[in-house]
């Protein structure tokens, strides 16, 4: 058994366990490898210790013993014969996509109220489309991410240092790392390339029929370099044209290939929000990966001339883990990277290497300065010195290390 099998990620088990037997189905959503079907083990493996009078039936796809279930009849009869009414009963899918119209089979069990429902998928496309016209109202979708800095730490068995913090910066957080030696580039290099080909041949390539493949993958390598920044799509296909060739694309088709890659939860795209006007600006987003290892793969592991890029990334992860809304932020002379949002609660984040000027210290605190709510405003940085700065009170200037460790 894999050893990060048993390490338990509460900021996903907790809210999972507290939605369970509330009437709905439960589907948590990722990237291909990044801990959704240990996730719905540890679910098993804590069902069958705390209710022990349950019936579960777990199913995953990838193994030999299940690949006979392959229509939603199947499924359903699967079900109805081992999970009796009445009783308490959970069904666990792996890799539910896996099914042809599985949602039948869903909506069947749902409308007998025969058990809870927890399924796992790879492909964003797939759920909205699907249950989003058969079983919608019916069910809670839950993102799952790559590790955070402090699972990361757990996972690897790490100290939290410096030399911690730069080698989930370089590597970044995929839970299958944690079989192999950290130090050994060659391991993890061949690792995360495999974990993206996969990902782009099942979720992007096959899925969507991709005729242009030498476009798609110049697509991913472009976005990786660019984290942070404001993408056009009209500038990335103008830009990738410029390298002609028969890898140019036409606007439209730069558009699908983006929306793939984000169906596949390879990477995500990230509204602009204006904050004085209040009000979302639905044109031209930022990107960010959902593992920044993969990022650093597609750019040759330039940590050094990138830092600032993987900061960012890590950052956002680290909201959208804990559960914020992401946006950035627009001001009317300037941007704030993040407006993170989760209910009543707001914080804003700007993100910078190290203030090598006095122009980039009156740029970064001063953008936060702008915004006259009393949100906490945080100012991340690899500054050896941080903390309250005089020119600028009320807001927190934290080293990367302790804001990846907050809790929200």
């Amino acid at each position: 058994m894999a050893k990060n099998h048993l390490i338990n990620r509460p900021l996903y088990m907790d809210h999972i366990k507290s939605l369970l037997n509330r009437g709905m189905m439960l589907f948590l959503v990722g990237q291909r490898r990044v801990g959704k079907s240990y996730l719905l083990l540890l679910l098993k493996e804590w069902l069958e210790k705390e209710k022990a009078d349950a019936n579960i039936i777990y199913i995953d796809k990838e193994r030999i013993g299940n690949t006979g279930i392959n229509t939603a009849d199947e499924l359903y009869e699967l079900a109805a014969e081992k999970l009796p009414l009445g009783a308490e009963n959970y069904l666990l899918i792996d890799e539910v996509q896996d099914i042809p119209t599985y949602e039948n089979a869903l909506r069947r069990l749902y409308s007998e109220e025969r058990c809870q429902i927890v399924a796992t998928g790879s492909n964003a496309d797939i759920f909205s489309s699907q249950l989003g016209t058969r079983l919608s109202g019916r069910y809670i979708e839950i993102l799952i991410y790559s590790l955070t800095y402090p699972e990361f730490l757990e996972f690897h068995r790490l100290e939290d240092n410096d030399a911690s913090v730069l080698k989930y910066l370089s590597i970044g957080g995929l839970p299958g790392l944690s079989l192999f030696d950290i130090d050994d580039n060659r391991h993890i290099r061949d690792y995360l390339f495999g974990v993206f080909n996969t990902i782009m041949m099942k979720d992007v390539i096959e899925r969507h029929k991709v005729r242009n493949i030498p476009f798609m993958n110049n697509l991913c390598r472009f976005i990786a370099d660019n984290i942070g920044k404001i993408i056009s799509v009209k500038n990335i296909a103008n830009y990738l044209k410029s390298k002609g060739g028969k890898e140019a694309a036409s606007d439209v088709t730069t558009s699908s290939y983006l929306n793939q890659l984000s169906a596949a939860l390879l990477l995500t795209p990230v509204y602009r929000y204006e904050i004085h006007g209040k009000q979302l600006l639905e044109q031209n987003y930022k990107y960010y990966f959902s593992d920044h290892g993969l990022r650093n793969l597609l750019c040759d592991f330039n940590v050094r001339g990138s830092i600032e890029k993987i900061m960012e990334n890590v950052v956002w992860l680290h909201l959208v883990a804990h559960g914020f809304v992401v946006r950035v932020g627009q001001l009317r002379a300037g941007e704030i990277d993040f407006v993170a949002s989760k209910g009543s609660e707001k914080i804003y984040v700007q993100v910078t290497y190290i203030m090598r000027s006095e122009e980039t210290e009156v740029r970064e605190f001063g953008n936060l300065s702008m915004i006259k709510d009393n949100y906490p405003k945080y100012l991340v940085s690899m500054e050896p010195i941080v903390g309250e700065h005089k020119d600028y009170p009320g807001i927190i200037h934290i080293h990367l290390r302790d804001f990846l460790k907050l809790q929200f």
